[in-house]
């Protein structure tokens, strides 16, 4: 997507020998995806299968029901998901082993040995919420899920635009940040209605597969995913259990050339860094005309320093969207090992700003971002945002998402 197709930020953190292992680890993870899930989902159930009396699980193996043919097709889809596990290491490797220099025509592109099975379980688990999280953003499926979420998103910018293009009389090409960007898909759609987009985030899990996704797949529907089959329950029919979704739905470079002949299209980067450590500093003082927050807030062990942070790189006159819910991803696991004797490095999160957590209410939250400073121009709650939601399970699990508008007032 652009001259530099590595994400920024990345080659800058390979120097340093913790970031390196996060990186190599990461990368792991998705090679040893395909182990861990054919041992946790077909050949665990194989073995307790075939610990049933026998009369019993030669009737399961018979039709109608033929659940060894089952296991079977998920060990397939599991393959399925694996190949686009090893390209995502494929293509993110040069960058990382090379740092941008071109590697040589005859050099096979592995991981270090140094390097192989040190992924952990976590991280093992982050490659497989990856792969499904295609689902969410890369699949024509999908695209209800991405409504429902990033449409406010788009229509608060496209209000802000149309309100600039009245006060000023021409079109602005307003710059906006979108933290805990994931799989860039919002990033990118941003880039095509005409905004300036950068996206952040942290997990080299998201950041190695949207830079293949964006910068590498060779054409829409190149690969399929299969998100349903790490679970057994909760499936009406075998059929939806083992189904399969084309992905990407798109070909970025395809649908960037067929807009741009229509319209005026924007830019887009992605920055590979911590969101507080990066946009607080003076570099960064008052840098965008909007951030755009989706299923990012909770993320926040202290919600007071993520809300001063997106005040001070905010221009005078900018505005927070967030749309989400309150799930917060510190509840019962605090910043740090308080209380925790048994933690060790592997899980320590104390490096993530600053130590200390609290939660709040949706109505606390809205307190604080006026106690922060920004003025409240609109508000709505409960409206369904489902989050990598199988509507054909019989278990629906669906967030009644508060999506908001809050502006920096204007310099004085």
């Amino acid at each position: 997507m652009a001259e530099d197709t590595q994400w920024s930020g990345i080659r800058d953190a390979i120097e340093d020998p913790e970031e390196r292992r996060v990186i190599f680890c990461a990368l792991d993870s998705y090679m040893q995806y395909a182990k861990v899930a054919h041992f946790n989902t077909t050949h665990l159930r194989r073995q307790s299968f075939y610990a049933l009396p026998q009369a019993h699980w030669q009737m399961l193996a018979a039709p109608p029901f033929n659940y060894l043919d089952t296991l079977d097709k998920v060990d397939d889809a599991i393959d399925a998901n694996a190949e686009l596990a090893r390209v995502i290491v494929k293509t993110g490797l040069p960058s990382i082993l090379y740092q941008g220099v071109a590697a040589p025509p005859d050099q096979e592109l592995v991981i270090p040995p140094q390097w192989r099975g040190c992924a952990k379980y976590p991280d093992v688990d982050k490659a497989r919420s990856t792969i499904r999280q295609f689902y969410r953003d890369w699949s024509a499926a999908g695209a209800a899920e991405r409504a429902a979420c990033y449409g406010p998103i788009m229509r608060a910018l496209a209000a802000e635009k149309a309100s600039k293009i009245q006060q000023d009389g021409d079109s602005p090409l307003l710059k906006v940040l979108v933290p805990g960007a994931g799989l860039g898909r919002l990033v990118f759609e941003l880039s095509l209605n005409g905004f300036e987009a950068e996206g952040n985030e942290i997990s080299y899990h998201q950041l190695l597969a949207s830079s293949y996704i964006l910068n590498y797949c060779e054409r829409a529907g190149q690969h399929t995913v299969y998100p349903w089959i790490h679970t057994f329950s909760n499936h009406q029919t075998r059929a939806n259990h083992l189904r399969g979704y084309a992905v990407p739905d798109i070909h970025c470079p395809t649908e960037l050339a067929r807009v741009a002949e229509q319209q005026t299209v924007g830019s887009m980067s992605m920055v590979a860094a911590d969101f507080l450590c990066l946009y607080s500093d003076d570099e960064h003082a008052d840098t965008f005309d909007a951030v755009a927050t989706v299923f990012f807030l909770d993320t926040a062990p202290n919600l007071i320093r993520y809300l001063e942070t997106i005040f001070h790189c905010l221009k005078p006159g900018g505005v927070l969207i967030n749309h989400g819910p309150l799930l917060w991803h510190f509840e019962n696991n605090a910043p740090g090992n308080f209380g925790n004797d048994e933690a060790d490095g592997d899980n320590d999160t104390s490096g993530i700003a600053d130590p200390g957590s609290f939660e709040l209410s949706d109505d606390e939250v809205m307190a604080l971002v006026s106690k922060v400073g920004f003025e409240v121009i609109s508000r709505e709650t409960g409206i369904e945002a489902p989050y990598i939601r199988d509507a054909q399970s019989m278990l629906q699990t669906v967030y009644k998402a508060s999506s908001w508008v809050a502006r920096k007032p204007f310099a004085k």
